[in-house]
């Protein structure tokens, strides 16, 4: 994959205002107290954020449990109370995000908040300027009207880093394929694939690259890495 942008002091020592009937500005300071120690604990819980990037091979659920024995992401990641920020199918690869922090999982998930997701996607046939122009004007699905995406044809010098994929692909012989990156602003069931074939250019393979301005860089299938406390407090700016 091309190059791309690729996680303490200790909180400091609180002391609660003892205990008493007194009303400070209209409030009891036992309320005083339990608002004080919430923010303490929030302070504390921000200062351990934990944010992992970890390249999903395909076939790999995006969950840490599954009662089919099928590979989940606790087959790979081992860092504890962390939950990825978002979905990716299992038949899809590519940057997951994953954190304990609730509001940052939120951000990157939620459609409204409008954080950008780029795919790389192979699609069978030679993409043409047509299809291209039905992308980014937004195309009618079934559960809707999509957004304008982005998208670029990819030149066979920007995805030969690309790994092989496990099992490789189905390929018609005679038949050409295409790579396009293609950003998204929402998050539609499996919209990229309804996507390209509503333009009859279907899916043969999906790697995501990029999470708003996060990247998977030069990860590879299987691999994870945390954010600095920098990038970290970054990303939540």
């Amino acid at each position: 994959m091309p190059t791309q942008p690729n996680p303490r002091k200790k909180s400091s020592s609180f002391k609660p205002a003892k205990r008493t009937s007194k009303s400070v500005f209209g409030r009891r300071s036992s309320q005083l107290n339990k608002t004080a120690k919430t923010h303490s604990e929030t302070k504390k819980l921000n200062e351990e954020t934990k944010v992992i990037l970890f390249n999903k091979p395909y076939d790999v659920l995006t969950q840490f449990t599954d009662d089919q024995n099928r590979k989940t992401l606790k087959d790979f990641v081992d860092v504890p109370n962390v939950y990825a920020a978002g979905r990716l199918d299992k038949d899809s690869e590519g940057l997951l995000v994953l954190t304990n922090d609730g509001q940052l999982q939120h951000k990157l998930a939620n459609p409204d908040k409008k954080q950008g997701k780029t795919y790389w996607v192979q699609v069978e046939g030679e993409f043409s300027q047509d299809a291209k122009y039905e992308l980014t004007k937004g195309v009618k699905l079934k559960d809707g009207l999509t957004k304008p995406a982005k998208v670029e044809i990819l030149q066979p010098d920007q995805v030969e880093s690309i790994w092989a994929r496990v099992p490789p692909i189905r390929e018609r012989k005679n038949i050409p394929t295409t790579w396009i990156a293609l950003t998204i602003f929402e998050g539609k069931n499996r919209q990229v694939r309804r996507m390209t074939a509503h333009v009859g250019f279907p899916t043969l393979r999906l790697i995501r690259v990029k999470v708003s301005q996060l990247n998977l860089g030069d990860l590879k299938p299987g691999e994870y890495k945390a954010l600095s406390n920098d990038e970290v407090e970054e990303l939540n700016k």
